[in-house]
């Protein structure tokens, strides 16, 4: 029997623009309805990117990663949100880790952790091992779980290397991101020798960039995995590249696709409750030691090594 679907719904992202796509939500304003309407769809968590309100480009500032969390939990308390710490942009380990220092009814449940340097199509997103490290150890000391990003088989390698140092720890949450043309593409071999080296006690969810993301996620539902979606990751609904998707589109289809294998969306409060996160409602971010967790035996996990 399936488990329940982890929806990690990734409305903005860093390249899209209001010249390439009018769906692509920019504003606080525009990112809130969005994962509004995302959650009246149902959805599990959101990986959030901020954007500058007055130049539309990515920005890593805290007061603005505050206005959308903020607009978000007064109508979802519980849903987990995660912040972008992405390199792409900024190089400085202060720019980077300044959404990290959010508290309160602010704080984030997560901040992205992408496991290694990742050449794009135009650009490079540059993740030398100390900002990896200061990162990790940042978010430990904050008491903030890594949504870990992996892109390629080597960046799963650096993860266990993360937990030997002790920077990491499990309960785990991959994204598994394939497509991107210098990483591991989108086909089954690919995927599957990922999931084979995941850590144990490892969730996780597939993602596909651009093309490659309606196949992705219909691997990943229909094998028991979690599933990343929305622009960030592909603005057109259809492989012809013909029909522009709005957010809401993309996360209908996820629904039409998971009621078609049976799997129910896994609600946030089973998902904080498999990641130790705190129960939201006010509290945010990672439990102590959470023995439960450990004792749990590993079939019972939506999605973890027994894969293997």
């Amino acid at each position: 029997m399936l488990q329940d679907l982890i929806i990690n719904f990734a409305p903005t992202g860093m390249i899209p623009t209001k010249e390439m796509t009018p769906h692509v939500p920019v504003s606080v304003a525009e990112i809130v309805e969005d994962v509004h309407a995302a959650c009246e769809q149902g959805i599990t968590m959101v990986h959030l990117h901020a954007r500058d309100p007055l130049s539309g480009r990515p920005t890593y500032k805290a007061e603005v990663y505050s206005a959308i969390i903020a607009g978000i939990r007064r109508f979802a308390p519980e849903l987990i949100v995660c912040v972008s710490l992405s390199g792409r942009d900024f190089s400085a380990f202060e720019q980077r880790a300044e959404p990290l220092d959010l508290d309160g009814g602010l704080k984030p449940d997560m901040g992205s952790l992408t496991l290694s340097s990742v050449n794009f199509n135009k650009q490079a997103s540059v993740n030398e091992p100390a900002m990896i490290q200061a990162l990790a150890a940042r978010m430990q000391e904050r008491g903030i779980s890594p949504e870990l990003e992996a892109f390629d088989i080597g960046m799963i390698n650096y993860a266990h290397y993360l937990e030997k140092k002790a920077l990491i720890s499990p309960p785990h949450y991959f994204n598994l991101l394939l497509g991107n043309i210098a990483c591991a593409q989108a086909d089954l071999m690919h995927a599957g020798i990922m999931i084979r080296d995941l850590p144990a006690e490892s969730l996780w969810s597939l993602a596909g960039i651009g093309d490659s993301q309606l196949p992705m996620n219909s691997v990943a539902i229909a094998i028991g995995a979690g599933v990343r979606v929305g622009l960030e990751d592909h603005i057109f609904l259809d492989q012809g590249r013909t029909r522009l998707a709005r957010n809401i589109d993309l996360v209908r289809r996820i629904h039409r696709l998971a009621g078609d294998h049976d799997r129910a969306v896994m609600s946030p409060r089973m998902l904080r409750s498999f990641l130790n996160l705190e129960a939201g409602n006010g509290l945010y971010g990672r439990k102590g030691p959470h023995p439960e967790i450990h004792r749990r035996p590993m079939r019972e996990l939506p999605v973890s090594r027994q894969m293997h």
